[in-house]
């Protein structure tokens, strides 16, 4: 969703005559969009901010604009710790951007725009042609989130559930998809939440999508356990573009926990929807997301998360230590022994990376699809990624993005594949 919102920002910009440079000291002005999810992503930014006042000691300074959730969040307290920042503007206010360069540069006044407008967004946004040309396009269908989960910032940094129109989500797809698009990723914090007047959900969105002649490939991330409902789940028996894996984060493999997080699901709701989609299709394959050290996990939940991993088998997922978040219910929680709960992380990981390895040696020797995203810098390679999302770095003639190609895997490390692509284009651009 970052991404996303700053390819927006970049179609805004543009609209008060800013080009994107790749050249550092001839910039004029810097964004910087953040994220507020762990305390370290908040402290990349300073020292980002730190390295551009460093580069521009001698030069005239550029304007130096924050946006995002860190933006969010720390408000008028960014500009107070780091003067060298002129602008803060929070991820419901980034369609203000252009208006609020204009108005720095008459009056040369510090700026916090930190409102919730998730409507005049995305209605100033749909007269913005989305300028991305990218072969997988990204495509926000849903913002903010009602769970509350108690460690997380999210519904404080992003507002209440909000779900575009239906009809201007197809149009901006289409468009995606006539400006080379072949696969589009939907987008929300809680993506599966999508409920556009009681009426279109996002099985809805992904039926729709499915009919788009040219539109090659369907996913959509994050999701929310509790809203895996039946018609969602029956989009991977009805849709054939729709990729048969799932990224739905759990966080912990105890009940205890997940109790404790406000999760509003436990380890057996979570594993039934995972038998339910696997009665549909065997090879779909899943991956999550996971919390270490919670305040309260005790070794007994913790290792009921290891069993739920190796249960699973999770072909890819993302781990990390418990960050309190302030204002969130668990920041004022006692923090777990952090020499502990960094072996659990590292024994966690370790699991989950021989996982990874796992399902990639699978591959070997075996044929694959592949979607070309694009050709590599300097090399007659190109990079793709298979139906389950895997990266693959390819050897291949007569080929170009956005075809869809057969490839040989010849070898693989954790993370990617390897391979030749001697046959024929399964699906041209």
């Amino acid at each position: 969703m970052n991404e996303y919102d700053s390819d927006r920002i970049y179609d805004l910009t543009s609209t008060v005559g800013f080009n994107k440079t790749d050249i550092k000291k001839e910039a004029d002005c810097f964004v910087l969009n953040t994220c507020h999810i762990r305390e370290k992503a908040t402290e990349k930014v300073y020292h980002e901010v730190g390295r551009v006042k460093k580069d521009f000691r001698n030069l005239k300074k550029p304007l130096v604009i924050v946006s995002g959730c860190v933006a969010q969040a720390e408000s008028n307290e960014m500009i107070k710790r780091e003067p060298y920042i002129d602008m803060v503007i929070g991820p419901q206010s980034y369609h203000k951007i252009g208006d609020l360069i204009l108005d720095y540069e008459r009056r040369k006044k510090k700026i916090n725009e930190t409102e919730f407008d998730v409507v005049g967004k995305f209605d100033l946004l749909e007269k913005i042609p989305n300028s991305q040309n990218k072969i997988s396009a990204y495509l926000t269908i849903q913002e903010g989130c009602d769970k509350f989960c108690h460690f997380c910032v999210v519904p404080y940094t992003r507002g209440p559930e909000y779900s575009r129109p239906f009809d201007k989500i197809i149009k901006e797809a289409k468009n995606l998809v006539a400006s080379g698009a072949k696969e589009i990723v939907l987008l929300g914090q809680n993506v599966n939440a999508y409920n556009y007047n009681k009426k279109y959900k996002l099985s809805s969105l992904i039926r729709e999508l499915n009919d788009i002649k040219n539109l090659k490939r369907i996913r959509f991330t994050t999701s929310h356990p509790k809203d895996m409902t039946e018609d969602l789940i029956n989009c991977y028996k009805d849709c054939e573009k729709l990729m048969p894996i799932l990224h739905l984060p759990i966080q912990s493999g105890s009940n205890k926990i997940l109790q404790l997080m406000n999760r509003k699901h436990n380890r057996e709701y979570y594993i039934s929807i995972i038998e339910k989609l696997k009665k549909i299709d065997k090879n779909i394959k899943i991956s999550s997301d996971f919390i270490v050290g919670y305040p309260d996990e005790t070794e007994n939940d913790f290792q009921d998360t290891m069993k739920l991993i190796n249960k699973v088998g999770f072909v890819n997922s993302y781990s990390f230590i418990f960050s309190p978040r302030p204002g969130t219910p668990a920041a004022t929680k006692k923090l777990n022994n952090l020499s502990e709960v960094k072996l659990r992380l590292q024994k966690l990981q370790n699991t989950l990376d021989n996982l990874q390895h796992k399902n990639n040696k699978a591959y070997l020797q075996k044929n694959c699809e592949v979607l070309i995203e694009n050709k590599l810098n300097n090399q007659e390679k190109y990079f793709g990624r298979t139906r389950y999302m895997t990266p693959v770095v390819l050897e291949a003639d007569n080929c170009k993005p956005g075809d869809i190609v057969n490839v040989n895997i010849t070898s693989c490390s954790q993370k990617s594949l390897f391979g030749i692509c001697k046959t024929n284009k399964v699906k041209a651009a």
